[in-house]
């Protein structure tokens, strides 16, 4: 039987960081109160929403074996709130024995009685947004938290009993060098944190500090941003020195110990079934995907009218499906099982593509070996390019 994955997400932080790309906000406490409540009501709604918008119930009858709730920061809520939503996701969901549970936090932002209540609710696992161990390129993105903070979180953490924690590492904020990335990569091993995200920053017009390096501006330290060729070094020194402390890249953007690879995030590169709740949240169970108003105040809207949320649903046609199954399996290390592809949608489906892997191999960029096809190791940074060859071929 086929196991679910569950996505919370909560869009509030206590400062939006001019890198950030996500569809989050400053709000006022007093609407954490609401959103708390049409969480629950959208848990317990599901059942009542899903058969007039054609969603089949099995996605909420399989159980559930991760939970993840980010945005945002969720820690923001507090425990009391946490603990009527994890009460609503208990009373409507089929939790398995052994559930992944993730939050993300920010340092800063949980104390030590937080903590406690988050290993009482039964989460398991602490993802921290790091970012850096550089107070000038903290300072410089609007980080709110110190190097100090982050520290002492993990170790909050660990005297708590958490045995699973994920950093997140930038590489290209503003004002890094090679030796201050050096330095954050050093740090991050010291604290031997189970799971450690490297993401590249993304200069594009879906941030404030993207949106100055695109138009040549100069705030949010924009002038500061190093180049594409240092991101690119950088990423391939991070996996050089992350493979040397003993930690596995098993994704493009993520390394762990032997053993504490992401069960949740695998859900997504592998098509398994995961349901999203609260603003913005997406959601798969094969062949459909649909997702919720982003708008907070529209996603409250809705819930208080005793409506669904879902903003949008699509069927998936299988040549879509396979597409997916090509340009997310391949973010995966491992890359992709065509005999699998090949018994969920047909043999003449998947042999479509041969021609296009085939000429991928050849220039190099591809890796095929017992029915299996990956990036090669070289072609990570341009992965985008390459899952693009993927897209309405």
């Amino acid at each position: 039987m086929s196991t679910l994955g569950v996505y919370i997400q909560v869009p509030f932080c206590a400062s939006k960081c001019t890198f950030c790309n996500f569809s989050s906000s400053v709000e006022r406490s007093t609407i954490f109160d609401h959103y708390t409540q049409m969480l629950q009501r959208e848990a317990e709604s599901c059942r009542r929403h899903f058969p007039a918008l054609g969603i089949p119930m099995d996605i909420l009858s399989q159980p559930v074996d991760s939970i993840y709730m980010g945005g945002g920061t969720p820690a923001l809520l507090g425990s009391e709130r946490l603990s009527l939503i994890v009460g609503a996701l208990r009373e409507n969901l089929h939790w398995g024995e052994n559930v992944e549970f993730t939050i993300e936090t920010t340092p800063g932002s949980a104390s030590a009685s937080l903590i406690q209540a988050l290993l009482n609710l039964s989460v398991n696992r602490l993802s921290i947004g790091a970012q850096t161990f550089e107070e000038q390129e903290l300072r410089a993105t609007g980080r709110l938290h110190s190097v100090d903070e982050t520290v002492d979180l993990v170790l909050l953490a660990r005297k708590a009993g958490f045995q699973n924690i994920s950093l997140d590492l930038i590489a290209g904020l503003p004002h890094q060098t090679e030796e201050s990335f050096r330095r954050s990569l050093e740090a991050t091993v010291t604290l031997r944190p189970e799971h450690v995200s490297l993401y590249l920053f993304e200069v594009d017009d879906k941030s404030r500090l993207g949106r100055e390096v695109v138009h040549g501006g100069d705030r949010y330290h924009a002038a500061m941003v190093p180049s594409d060729e240092f991101v690119a070094d950088a990423y391939e020194a991070a996996c050089t020195f992350l493979t040397s402390q003993g930690y596995i890249q098993y994704e493009i953007s993520n390394f762990a110990l032997p053993g504490f690879e992401s069960s949740h995030n695998r859900k997504y590169w592998q098509l398994a079934p995961y349901l999203g709740l609260g603003a913005g949240a997406h959601s798969f169970d094969g062949p459909r995907r649909w997702s919720n108003h982003v708008s907070v105040q529209s996603y409250l809207a809705r819930l208080e009218l005793g409506e669904s949320p879902i903003d949008n649903l699509r069927t998936l046609a299988s040549e879509e499906q396979v597409e997916e199954f090509f340009f997310l399996g391949l973010r995966q290390v491992q890359g992709v099982d065509l005999d699998l592809a090949r018994a969920r949608w047909g043999f003449e489906s998947v042999k479509h593509w041969d021609e296009k892997i085939n000429r991928l191999r050849r220039e190099g960029w591809l890796v095929c070996h017992e029915g299996r096809v990956s990036l090669a190791p070289h072609a990570f940074l341009i992965s985008n390019e390459i899952f693009q060859e993927f897209v309405s071929a």
